[in-house]
Parts: C-alpha cells; structure tokens; sequence
C-alpha cells in the first residue's frame, strides 16, 4: 500500500474525533435571514470536514447559510468540547486558548492600526468584544486605547483566558446577552459574524447597544474570496459557520441594521474585509444589487465545473 495522501490523514484525524454532526438536534431556515426571501438554491452538500452539510443561497439576496444547520444547544456544546480539536484535526496542528494567542496578537494590532484615526478623535472609553475568543483582542484595544473592556464568548475554556488578562467576561451568544440597559463606547465583532447564530438579530442588539456617538468593528471572511481561493465551494463551507458573507452581503446586512460605514479594509490575507461604522439611520429595504446575485450563481456553478 502506498503512503497515505495529506487529505486521507486529514479525514482520519477528522473521524478520530468520533463527532457525530448528522446526529444532532438541527433547525431548518424557511426564511432568509437578511432580505426574508424563501426561494433558495443548494449551493453544495457537505463541508470542509467531509461533514454532511448542505448550505443553501438565497436567490433574492445572496445570501449563503447552512440550512439545516444545528441548534443554539448543539452548537453551545460543539464550542465547548469540539470546536478546536475539530479545527486542529484539519490543519493537523494544536489550535487551542493558548496557541492561537500570538496570532491573535498580530491580528488585533493591524485591525487596531486600521481603526486608531477614528478611535483617537471619538472619545470612546467602554469595549465589547462580541465573539472574543481567549480575550486578547480586547486586551491589545484596552491598552491601545485605554478603555474598559468586556469580552463575551461561548467557549467556557478560552473565557477563562479572557479572566485571567484581567478583563470582564461573559459566557453566552450575544443574541442573549442582557446589558441591564448598559452601552458601549466601542462594539467590536472580530471573526465572528460568520459564527453568529443570526445575524440580523445580532447586529440588532449591537446597534442597541453601542453609544450614540460610539463606534463599531466587523469583519467577515469572505466567501467569494474563499471559493476562488479554494477553487471549491465546498472547502469554503464547515459547519462552524451557519453564515456565508460576501462585500455586498454584509453591506446589505449593516444598512439594515442602522450602521453606517466609516471605512473599509481588504485585509493583507485577502480573505478578511473589516468595516468600521457608526450608529445611523435604518435602510430596511437594503439589498445587493441583483446583477451580482446572479453572477454570484454563475460564478459558484463556473467553480464547481471548471473547464479541462
């Protein structure tokens, strides 16, 4: 027998973990979550993972998202004992708390770098970090900045982190978190939105929450980006992310929700796009223009069939 390929130690790394996906408890979307629409196209049926994971498009917005996709409860769990063992088993390397820290250093200190003009002339004092992880991003903004910081995660392992940098911490998604009327200076959502639950609930919340003269810091991995760097659409979907967001997805999403867009940045690893806001007026009618809708199916079948 010959030695085996790097995606067959791959998907035995993945199978040692015995994570039954197919088993748990999920919900199927009949409305799309930005424009409300209810005619999808199933852009694809399993994820990164090998997992059986169908992502499905809404053919009014563009928008991507798993559907079914697990429960508040299974994901609750997912993050707590699979998340990282899972995502270690793909790049066949530790990614735990710890390990991620320096390249959460870096990460933060660019996106930092990118929002200081703003920062500097806002006055801003108080920090949510929704989604932060082991909390290093909110220490690099705190002592950037000097501002007092929150970090709420789910991952109960990489609070505890957050905890001991010092900084108030919250478990918990934030489409539940209660502020007790509470708002925030400075609202940042770092390689996150794609793991929300729902993001126009969230972005909500976030636009209730930030201060009326505060700012606020999202960034998406993008998923036209990640398929043609990919060249599959299937190696840009993993079940970590109900929510597949593009430029003009994501534009659509902050409209919406009362954001308007200070500033955006293409990060250096092209897969990233930051938008740094500030609290405006309501678009409810926002949508992506239908020309790249339509494109954007072109595009995903030209990828799934490409030419010899």
């Amino acid at each position: 027998m010959g030695a085996k390929t790097g995606s067959e130690a791959r998907q035995e790394r993945i199978a040692a973990l015995g994570y039954d996906y197919a088993a748990k408890p999920i919900r199927r979307t009949r409305r799309c979550n930005l424009c409300g629409g209810d005619r999808f196209v199933t852009v694809t049926h399993r994820d990164r993972y090998g997992y059986p994971a169908t992502a499905d498009g809404c053919l009014r917005c563009g928008l991507v998202f798993l559907n079914p996709a697990m429960t508040a409860g299974a994901y609750a769990e997912f993050y707590t004992d699979v998340y990282r063992p899972l995502v270690s088993a793909y790049h066949g390397r530790l990614i735990d708390a710890e390990s991620i820290q320096d390249e959460q250093r870096d990460y933060a200190s660019a996106r930092a770098d990118f929002i200081e003009p703003r920062m500097r002339e806002s006055g801003c004092k108080t920090l949510l970090d929704v989604g932060g992880s082991t909390g290093v991003v909110a220490h690099v903004m705190k002592e950037r900045f000097d501002l007092l910081a929150t970090v709420i995660d789910p991952a109960p392992l990489e609070i505890e982190v957050a905890r001991a940098l010092g900084l108030k911490t919250v478990t918990g998604f934030v489409e539940d978190y209660d502020s007790g009327g509470a708002t925030y200076d400075f609202i940042v959502l770092c390689q996150t939105v794609d793991h929300l639950l729902d993001v126009s609930l969230s972005l909500s919340k976030i636009r209730n929450l930030i201060s009326e003269e505060g700012l606020f810091f999202v960034d998406i991995v993008d998923f036209r980006a990640a398929y043609r760097r990919n060249s599959s659409v299937e190696e840009a979907i993993k079940i970590d992310h109900p929510y597949y967001l593009t430029d003009e997805t994501m534009r659509a999403y902050l409209a919406r929700s009362g954001l308007d867009v200070l500033g955006i940045d293409y990060a250096a690893d092209h897969l990233h796009v930051g938008y740094l806001c500030k609290p405006g007026r309501q678009v409810p009618d926002a949508l992506p223009d239908p020309g790249f809708v339509n494109d954007q199916w072109r595009e995903i079948r030209a990828i799934q069939n490409p030419l010899p």
